[in-house]
């Protein structure tokens, strides 16, 4: 049965990812420029790594779990590390901005392409990042920003259904866009409040093809908001933060959950229900646009009082962190599917192409320079002040808001916070 939900999950990869956009073009041995960039041919002494170095981490890939497994992994690979957790540094902008402030991090670890282009943008005083090529930056495909950060793990929503009695009754469902699944004819599960990391990728994955940089909607034409508004006003709402549990009991048909946990609630899923999802009775949802799928990245922070030694020991933790062994470790532990090719094949028995086409997050908008994610990141507080603004994602049915005069709208206003 692990097998199969392993190829089952692989599948949802091969739908939704892509090879597009930034590709780094180093080869496997690009990492060694980096760490022989000091040598010479006089008689001086060849730095050498400090291994004594206590490498400053801040991530918000940061649970109390992933902390203490990597501090421990760390060690035993002859690293010594510091990094908070998430009952200290709580949110991405939180650890950037104790990054800027406090000047003393070698490394960035986590936080999605939004934060990193506004880094790289230098949206963030103070946060300067050192020039690096490990040796695996060629196994990353498109999830690198060439130089300067390198994709760890893929974190997506994936839209699936039941092909049971309770669902579909072996019928695939195939749509064009996330939108569509109001005309497909089953029930859906939606979320019941607008914040949280899993809730904007849904809404993402609705508003993708209704981008439109001229709209004064916060840069979505009014027929997406209409959309998004039918998937709420349309879709059943239980309680549950998430949508495995309704769509396990068989209380809808189709439902979106993170991606990386589906294989452990698979697993379990008897435990909840009289008529569980099984192995072999659910599917992704095969949808033309793919899914909003966004990688972690690792960057390393540039200190002008770092020796030359401690930034040789920086850089071989980098370079170990995103090798194919540690990834695969990483991916086993928690559920993530990594960027590194290597480690996917080992993660996901080969099984999957991991760049095929379908990662919304990394296509042009059309009339800019930006990749979606990017877009979404510029937009994002406009489109939470619109959600909140119009009473999206109501808990209550029976305090559900009425819907918009679409025509009467000041988005002026609406994208504004009140």
């Amino acid at each position: 049965m692990k097998k199969t939900v392993a190829v089952l999950l692989a599948l949802i990869l091969a739908f939704s990812l892509v090879s597009c956009g930034r590709q780094n073009n180093n080869d496997n041995n690009a990492g060694n420029d980096t760490y022989n960039a000091n040598n010479t041919n006089d008689e001086s002494p060849e730095p050498v790594a400090d291994a004594d170095y206590v490498i400053r981490i801040y991530s918000d890939s940061n649970t109390p779990e992933k902390t203490k497994w990597l501090a421990e992994k760390a060690v035993k690979a002859g690293f010594k590390v510091s990094i908070d957790d998430n009952t200290v540094i709580s949110i991405d902008a939180q650890a950037i901005q104790q990054a800027a402030e406090k000047q003393d991090g070698d490394i960035l670890f986590g936080f999605n392409e939004m934060r990193w282009i506004q880094l790289l943008k230098g949206a963030y005083e103070g946060i300067s990042l050192l020039e690096w090529s490990p040796s695996w930056a060629g196994k990353v495909g498109a999830y690198s920003f060439g130089g300067k950060a390198y994709g760890l793990s893929l974190h997506s929503v994936v839209m699936i259904y039941r092909t049971d009695k309770k669902g579909t009754n072996g019928e695939e469902i195939k749509l064009q866009h996330w939108a569509d699944i109001a005309d497909s004819g089953y029930t859906w599960y939606r979320q019941g409040r607008v914040g949280g990391t899993t809730n904007v990728n849904i809404n993402n994955s609705i508003l993708y093809p209704f981008a439109d940089p001229s709209s004064p909607a916060g840069g979505i034409s009014v027929e997406g908001w209409k959309a998004l508004w039918r998937y709420c006003a349309e879709g059943i709402y239980t309680g549950d933060p998430y949508g495995f549990d309704p769509l396990n009991r068989g209380e809808v048909q189709v439902s979106a959950f993170p991606a990386s946990r589906l294989g452990e609630r698979i697993a379990s899923a008897a435990d909840g229900s009289k008529d569980p999802i099984a192995a072999d009775n659910w599917m992704p949802v095969d949808i033309a646009d793919g899914m909003f799928c966004t990688a972690e990245y690792i960057g390393v922070l540039d200190r002008a009082d770092r020796s030359e030694g401690q930034t040789l020991q920086v850089l071989a933790f980098a370079e170990w962190l995103g090798s194919a062994e540690v990834q695969t470790e990483w991916a086993r532990e928690f559920g993530v599917y990594p960027c590194n090719k290597d480690a996917s094949g080992e993660q996901y028995e080969g099984s999957a192409e991991v760049y095929a086409a379908g990662n919304m997050a990394l296509h042009k908008v059309p009339g800019t320079d930006m990749i979606y994610a990017e877009y979404a990141g510029e937009h994002s507080a406009e489109w939470t002040n619109i959600l909140v603004n119009l009473g999206y994602y109501w808990s209550d049915p029976e305090k559900a808001p009425k819907e918009p005069d679409w025509d009467q709208l000041d988005w002026s206003e609406l994208v504004q916070k009140k």
